[in-house]
């Protein structure tokens, strides 16, 4: 299938490793020229000569870098037609009342004012241009809070309903907002939140549906797809990745 973004510049935040890399690497692959984002200068450069992109450096919580980085894009690559909202998940606790006022700013900072500024300084020119795709990858805690997860659960589903604002009132500008969910995914992240691989490929198999866990490249394969032409009516919707885990419609 011809996904219709040959030569679109796209933007990946949180692109070093794991999902984010690996979605950078699939648009990549469709033939879009592709900027990648991570605090690390080393890690960035690394997946970038990897997967054929450009790197760039990022703090997700530095609101105040967000207009130098797209700038900085624009200028190497072009304006961004296709953003892609990655970032890593906050700490968690078992006790949903155990996080400081300091953890519960980060965390708003980096999962919701983040990414609400680069969607507002990438939306004006993709209006003009009469085409935009912008992804966020959020988690199924949306639907299913995570019990150990409280800081995911509060803030990434605000962006659900930011996105679906925004959807009904652009629509018909040629930019769609949807929302990836991963569920339980081979990365370091799921990995270290239940112990050590092993222990989270045991609980996938015993757990999910599909028996196992989910793959960076199979997000990658519903993020992209998001980010085609050929999704051009398709905005404002979630979709999980999940091997059947969620119970809820």
């Amino acid at each position: 299938m011809d996904l219709g973004i040959d030569g679109r510049v796209a933007l990946v935040t949180g692109a070093s490793q794991g999902i984010g890399r690996a979605i950078a690497a699939e648009l990549a692959r469709e033939g879009a020229r592709v900027a990648i984002s991570s605090r690390s200068r080393e890690k960035i450069d690394l997946a970038a000569t990897e997967i054929g992109a450009t790197g760039f450096v990022l703090d997700s919580a530095d609101l105040d870098a967000v207009p130098g980085l797209v700038a900085s894009v624009e200028e190497a690559l072009g304006p961004v037609d296709i953003l892609v909202c990655n970032t890593g998940g906050p700490p968690g606790d078992p006790d949903p009342l155990g996080f400081t006022r300091e953890q519960w700013e980060t965390a708003y900072r980096t999962l919701v004012l983040a990414q609400m500024a680069l969607v507002e300084r990438v939306i004006p020119g993709m209006r003009e241009r009469g085409f935009g795709r912008i992804v966020n990858v959020a988690s199924t805690s949306v639907r299913e809070p995570i019990g150990n997860l409280m800081l995911s659960n509060a803030h990434r589903a605000s962006m659900i309903t930011a996105f679906k604002t925004l959807a009904r009132a652009i629509g018909g500008d040629g930019v769609t907002l949807n929302t990836v969910l991963p569920g339980r995914i081979a990365t370091e992240r799921a990995y270290s939140m239940s112990g050590s691989p092993e222990e989270a490929e045991a609980a996938a198999a015993r757990e999910v549906p599909a028996g196992r866990m989910g793959t960076p490249e199979e997000m990658a394969a519903a993020a992209v797809f998001f980010c085609s032409a050929r999704a051009a009516y398709v905005t404002g919707e979630t979709l999980a990745v999940d091997g059947g885990l969620t119970r809820s419609i």
